[in-house]
């Protein structure tokens, strides 16, 4: 079975989440994991699906295509094991917008052996917000804490680093 990683860009309307799941859906494709967001009146999203073939998934996207997205297809190797391997926290950024917050904080967690599995920004205002969910090595998170800490004194915005609940990711 073909494993494969969609990519929908382009100027937000309604009904593309649509029109992209019955194009596909028309091809057997099976669409296994998904997210989807409006950032400032574009729309963007990505996929995960089984089933056609890379050629199959492009020409049942190309009415899409046509119509002003951009869509893009490539085959993944199926994931043997992709549950978490670490433990879940969430990283929470605020404050004053500025160059570097995502750059800074990503690479301190990344220091700290941080699997980033999600991450949202807005700025709402003068008000910038960052929320990450994080798989931490066991025992990582106190001094990631520590560093963040550090990171958040230099860049001016409040860090917060909390366990997350599992049935809350």
């Amino acid at each position: 079975m073909h494993e494969l990683a969609i990519t929908v860009i382009g100027p937000d309307r309604t009904g593309i989440v649509a029109d992209v799941a019955e194009a596909l859906a028309a091809v057997g494709a099976n669409l296994t994991d998904s997210t989807m967001t409006r950032l400032r009146g574009h729309f963007a999203m990505t996929l995960i699906c089984t089933g056609p073939t890379a050629a199959q998934a492009e020409q049942a996207l190309e009415p899409i295509t046509a119509a002003g997205l951009i869509a893009t297809v490539r085959k993944v190797e199926p994931e043997a094991d992709d549950r978490p391997t670490g433990e879940p926290y969430l990283v929470s950024v605020h404050g004053a917008d500025r160059l570097g917050i995502v750059a800074a904080v990503t690479r301190v967690v990344a220091g700290a052996g941080g699997n980033i599995t999600d991450l949202t920004t807005r700025l709402t205002g003068p008000l910038y917000v960052m929320v990450a969910e994080v798989d931490l090595p066991a025992g990582a998170a106190d001094e990631l804490a520590e560093h963040l800490a550090v990171a958040a004194a230099e860049l001016g915005v409040d860090v917060t680093v909390r366990r997350a609940e599992s049935e809350i990711l």
